[in-house]
């Protein structure tokens, strides 16, 4: 059975009004192409909908008992069609997904959870490490935000930068080199390095061989908690992006000097599926996510405002 759905608005428009040219005006249609459509209400429901009585047209016991289920629908077929795009942050009710390095964690999640307590406190987080191979968790809503160091290739995916960082050597306080250390110094530390999949080196290297010089890696790890308890008990060094390890700095007492080197600079890229473009709850995630992590600091660990130029 093929139905036009244009049908049930016109019936809702011809019980409201009581009268074809009633239910034209409030359409702006002609009152011949509404009496075309009531015929065509008739043959389909098997009923006259709306009989004359004198000069004036009465509904049948079969509209009446239809016209308050005709309204409801004609009502959500307009909220599917125009959706209201307010956000009732006190009433969300929902939990979010977010993927992202353990340091890039726990620089966002203390203020991003503050944030959401004062704002929409019915809204919970999910923070999943880092996979250590591709996967499909964010085109298939599993991961709401993914927030790393590149670009999604395809273009069901959308992303912004939402930081810049630089890379620091991150070093126990009374460290010999927390002073500083030049290129030489620095290539004669001991280094830790940080790898899902337990590289012992890294661009780093690289950059040393073109000057002649070579670092030895004493281990490889994980996770930052675990780069951060080796760094705080010995005098092995980390190289870092200052701006997303600067919680675990401060936390553990340990200090970060300028890196003799110079390394790209290192982005936080946050990514989401396009299905979420226009949802209002996503938006506000992701704005939060971007004031959050979008804000330098200083050595202090303390926000700092860029100065206008």
């Amino acid at each position: 059975m093929q139905l036009d759905l244009n049908l049930i608005t016109v019936l809702d428009a011809l019980l409201e009004e009581g009268s074809v040219m009633g239910a034209a005006d409030r359409l702006r249609l002609s009152s011949p192409a509404v009496s075309r459509s009531l015929g065509r209400i008739r043959r389909l429901t098997g009923d006259d909908i709306l009989v004359r009585t004198g000069r004036t047209m009465t509904p049948t016991p079969y509209a009446i008992s239809v016209r308050g289920r005709v309204a409801e629908i004609v009502r959500a077929s307009q909220g599917v069609l125009a959706p209201r795009r307010e956000l009732d942050l006190a009433g969300l009710d929902r939990v979010f997904t977010l993927q992202c390095h353990d340091a890039i964690a726990t620089a966002l999640a203390p203020a991003l959870l503050r944030t959401i307590a004062e704002q929409a406190p019915g809204v919970g987080l999910r923070f999943l490490a880092e996979s250590a191979v591709d996967t499909d968790d964010l085109r298939h809503g599993r991961v709401d935000l993914e927030i790393g160091a590149t670009v999604p290739a395809l273009p069901e995916f959308r992303s912004e930068v939402i930081a810049r960082d630089r890379f620091a050597v991150v070093l126990r306080r009374g460290h010999p080199g927390a002073g500083g250390l030049d290129l030489a110094g620095y290539a004669a530390q001991s280094h830790v390095l940080v790898s899902r999949r337990g590289r012992l080196s890294d661009p780093v290297d690289d950059l040393l061989a073109e000057q002649g010089l070579r670092r030895r890696v004493v281990a490889s790890v994980a996770s930052s908690a675990s780069a951060i308890h080796v760094i705080s008990g010995s005098d092995a060094v980390l190289t870092a992006p200052e701006l997303a390890w600067r919680p675990l700095i401060d936390a553990f007492g340990l200090v970060s000097v300028d890196l003799p080197l110079t390394l790209p600079e290192p982005r936080m890229i946050c990514a989401w599926h396009q299905r979420y473009d226009s949802d209002a709850a996503h938006a506000w995630l992701r704005a939060q996510v971007r004031v959050t992590l979008g804000k330098p600091v200083d050595r202090s660990g303390a926000h700092v405002v860029p100065s206008s130029q």
